[in-house]
């Protein structure tokens, strides 16, 4: 099998090969190795893929990266992530597995030359010897949303060629990444931007009105439809319609959403008559939707029609870099909506609070960072804002005065929360009580070990290897 041409792949330094990723200091790229996968045995053999991206899905599913026709083989079996570390390869709970020399593995790091089985197949992974250039945005902003993190700028290079293209775009990211103002900004940017951006949150809507909300209904449709109302594709037809937690769309609503992104028109709920739109769709979900695929609680044909560009906006505890730039902005914003009361504001952190709010999990994101600022700016009576009046402990986690329910909030996102934060404490005292020790860990939690130890990558936590 020949290496892919040159002409796609530039060739680097040696110096430069040898690292997975490697981050220009002077230009607005970053280089990520390539790789390929080969099926060397099974249903696929010699089908490759040339990995040319952070991550890749292999699976049965047509929405896998690399698809294999084999029944052994789950919906989404596994995944490829290429990192400053290497090349990682993780199971996504299939019910096969991933054998390397005999033995079933959750995750490893992979060797050019590493053979491993999916199912009945044997892959291959071959460590190419160039680079793919991936652009990075020369701003620290897109719209009103902040980072001057690699991954952030990443994907504000992304946004700002698709902006202007009527491509539909689907943005993943846990509660409170900043999903609507990336959605706002493709707006600003686009050839849209004089026209409407309306917004629908699906999680928010009654599960008996969404049809409604989404279509519009005619007068006398339905019990009390006292007048006839234009649903949110016709408010936004000319503009941007941005659905939020796309996920929560039943079953029996999806179809009828695809039947309109496909043909462009909409029928109102009791109208007879379809009548024509023009919108361009954002859609975004705090879920997989992948894996919804997979269980059957998404349609495969609305997920290809949605995410046509698919973001993937990282936590804030992925990047702490960023945590200095928000800050100044949101210090700024609230000294503005209460500086007219004539009261000195803080606008400013010292250095120990500012490392403390870099050690934090931030398991709320973004909304979580400003309602601390928002907090500590009310309460604080100094000209700084010191490490004492954040309410995070040295460890970096939530105080007991923190464990307060956000009411401005959605019951769902308030909910996820506090459960994020009870979790994060549990098991940094979990983990201290067992000196690190996973399979003590486990059985004194009552859990898997596999399942404690991936709470605790999930919120940074260390863990050892098990006592002998």
């Amino acid at each position: 099998m020949n290496e892919p041409k040159t002409g796609k792949f530039p060739r680097l330094p040696e110096d430069i090969t040898k690292r997975t990723v490697f981050i220009s200091e002077s230009q607005d790229f970053k280089l990520l190795r390539a790789s390929r996968l080969v099926v060397v045995k099974g249903a696929d053999l010699n089908k490759e893929l040339i990995v040319e991206k952070e991550r890749v899905t292999i699976g049965r599913s047509s929405i896998s990266d690399l698809s294999i026709s084999d029944s052994s083989v789950s919906g989404l079996h596994c995944e490829l992530l290429t990192g400053p570390n290497g090349h990682l390869l993780r199971d996504l709970g299939s019910t096969n597995g991933i054998f390397m020399l005999g033995h079933r593995v959750r995750e490893v790091f992979l060797r050019p030359g590493t053979e491993f089985q999916v199912g009945n197949n044997l892959l291959r992974f071959e460590s190419l010897n160039t680079m793919v250039k991936i652009p990075l945005s020369a701003k620290n902003h897109f719209g009103q949303a902040l980072g001057s993190s690699v991954k952030m700028r990443e994907i504000f290079a992304l946004l700002e060629r698709v902006s202007t293209s009527d491509l539909a775009v689907l943005l993943r990211g846990e509660t409170g990444t900043g999903k609507e103002l990336l959605a706002s900004g493709i707006h600003m940017y686009s050839f849209r931007k004089n026209r409407q951006f309306i917004v629908l949150d699906c999680a928010a809507t009654p599960a008996d009105l969404i049809e409604s909300t989404l279509f519009g209904h005619e007068k006398g449709a339905f019990t009390g439809a006292e007048r006839t109302r234009r649903g949110v594709f016709e408010q936004a037809s000319g503009g941007t319609l941005f659905i939020d937690e796309v996920a929560e769309l039943s079953l029996a609503l999806q179809p009828k959403l695809l039947r309109v992104l496909e043909q462009q028109e909409v029928q109102r709920v009791g109208g007879i008559s379809p009548r024509k739109v023009d919108v361009r769709i954002v859609a975004a979900t705090h879920r997989d939707l992948c894996t919804m695929v997979d269980q059957g609680l998404f349609r495969e044909d609305l997920f290809y029609r949605l995410s046509v560009v698919e973001v993937n906006i990282p936590p804030l505890r992925e990047r702490p870099e960023d945590i200095p730039l928000l800050c100044e902005r949101l210090l700024d914003q609230g000294a503005k909506l209460r500086e007219p009361s004539g009261r000195t504001v803080c606008k400013d952190l010292d250095q120990d609070a500012m490392v403390l709010l870099q050690a934090h999990s931030w398991p709320g994101n973004v909304r979580e960072l400003s309602n601390v600022l928002e907090r500590a700016q009310q309460l604080t009576e100094g000209d700084i804002i010191g490490s004492r009046d954040l309410n995070l402990d040295p460890a970096g986690q939530a105080t007991g005065a923190d464990w307060t329910v956000d009411w401005r909030a959605p019951y769902k996102e308030a909910k996820a929360v506090l459960l994020s934060q009870f979790e994060r404490r549990y098991l940094i005292g979990l983990m201290d009580e067992c000196d690190g020790n996973l399979s003590l860990a486990s059985r004194k939690a009552g859990l898997a070990r596999h399942h404690v130890r991936n709470l605790c990558r999930k919120y940074l936590i260390r863990c050892g290897a098990d006592s002998a």
